[in-house]
């Protein structure tokens, strides 16, 4: 080589190179490692899903003369009663048919789908752009992100008790701190807001908000939001509001979205096709970002922007079906569902209200129902888990246990399935509760 300082074994970036058989490589100080040893990482040990950790914990051998009727999993397909409309499946059939959807879209997702999304959740008091929408692989993803983005290991976040698992699943995985504050089922599970404040200080990085609520069913009217967007701009603190079920509202409630009253506080709002479209295995997400007094600014941005970038978005085919999905979808598919989820939460409150020991709280939306145990009255069970187990057993109903949301005491009963199967379980649960009830001396506390 006519190079010098090739031939010393020298490249220009200063680093030494040795010569093996005319070849240069790096020189390298030998291994220290005598033995194999892969561990897995922190991250992977700090993954902790209490759910999974609860139920497959649990010993469930159904009764073998009852068929099983699952009351636990947040997925309204598994009964098929409840398919989506037509007009999203020909949404999907006309963009795979397109053949234009098969190849990677930007990290962000497609321009012309993020403006669907941005036109379609507009509104006056909290107008969208498509440079507003970020378009992510489910809801679970977007939360992913939003938190991702707005913490660091040894920030805290402050998330809802009871509430959805995922978050502290996340952010203890990155090592950020959870704080629970707590919910009050003797208010349709409004915030403790004197609590929720107290847990605030100078670490706390963002304030998650469920609403409509999974695991209670609970709708946040208009006066109360504000009253939780006052305490976040009292300290300025950001707020991930995962609006999964937003419009899942029971006629009669009304819940406006938490952008549209804020008027500093900045919102990263979580949404997706999953629950009100009836689709959650088609992995389509999406974050708004509602950035009041430019307060998140081009940074927070970006650093969204870098973190898609990690797994290349959302899948194509859906974002090319994503118009047609929100534009062509007809006001009665949605009435319908939630007109169905409203009886049948209604069946399931009147029937579980009239059995000793048990306190339901009835839902104004999504698709969840929580029923307090009074375990006083079942002194043959130490919790909420081994009442759940039990039952089980002896009735082939499985609804899940509230320690799972870290509120126990309490189970939770998924709305979805047909009503005569909501019906027939709720007469199991009467039964089992009639064999283990006991008097207890103290008058029971009833919400």
């Amino acid at each position: 080589n006519s190079n010098p300082l090739i031939q010393l074994g020298v490249h220009g970036n200063g680093i030494h190179h040795v010569s093996v058989n005319g070849s240069f490589y790096p020189a390298k100080a030998k291994s220290r490692r005598q033995r194999w040893e892969v561990k897995p990482s922190e991250m992977a040990n700090n993954t902790f899903n209490p759910i999974r950790a609860i139920v497959d914990g649990m010993k469930l051998t159904p009764n073998p003369d009852k068929p099983m009727i699952a009351l636990s999993i947040g997925d309204p397909t598994v009964f098929g009663n409840l398919p989506t409309d037509d007009a999203v499946l020909q949404a999907m059939k006309d963009a795979i048919d397109s053949q234009k959807y098969n190849g990677y879209a930007p990290s962000v997702g497609y321009l012309k789908s993020r403006q669907a999304v941005a036109n379609f959740f507009s509104c006056p008091e909290a107008p969208l752009e498509a440079e507003d929408v970020i378009l992510t692989s489910g809801c679970s993803q977007a939360i992913d992100l939003a938190i991702s983005v707005l913490c660091n290991p040894g920030d805290n976040i402050l998330v809802p008790c009871p509430g959805f698992s995922l978050y502290k699943t996340l952010a203890v995985s990155m090592g950020i701190e959870v704080k629970l504050y707590n919910l009050l089922p003797e208010k349709s599970w409004e915030v403790d807001l004197q609590h929720l404040e107290s847990l605030i200080d100078e670490r706390t990085s963002c304030l998650i908000v469920t609403n409509p609520s999974n695991p209670c069913g609970s709708v946040f009217n208009k006066e109360h939001l504000q009253k939780i967007l006052k305490v976040a701009s009292k300290h300025c603190v950001p707020i991930l509001a995962d609006e999964i079920y937003s419009d899942m509202v029971f006629p009669g409630c009304n819940s406006p979205s938490m952008a549209s009253l804020s008027s500093d506080v900045p919102i990263l709002s979580c949404g997706g096709l999953a629950k009100r479209w009836l689709v959650p295995g088609w992995r389509m997400g999406w974050i708004l970002i509602h950035d009041r007094n430019d307060i998140f600014g081009s940074q927070i941005r970006q650093g969204l922007v870098k973190l898609t970038q990690r797994i290349l978005g959302a899948c194509s085919i859906i974002q090319g079906a994503l118009e047609n999905i929100l534009n062509n979808t007809p006001q009665s598919f949605y009435d319908n569902t939630i007109s169905f989820l409203k009886s049948n939460s209604e069946i399931c409150f009147n029937e579980l209200s009239i059995i000793p020991g048990l306190n339901p709280v009835m839902p104004s939306g999504a698709m969840y129902l929580m029923v307090g145990i009074n375990m006083d009255n079942f002194p043959d069970f130490k919790n909420d888990v081994e009442f759940t187990e039990q039952l089980v057993t002896e009735q082939s109903v499985f609804c899940l246990p509230a320690t799972a949301f870290e509120y126990p005491n309490f189970f939770r009963i998924v709305v979805t399935l047909p009503e005569e199967m909501m019906v027939e379980a709720c007469g199991r649960i009467r039964e089992f509760c009639e064999r283990h009830y006991r008097l207890h001396c103290v008058q029971q506390h009833r919400f």
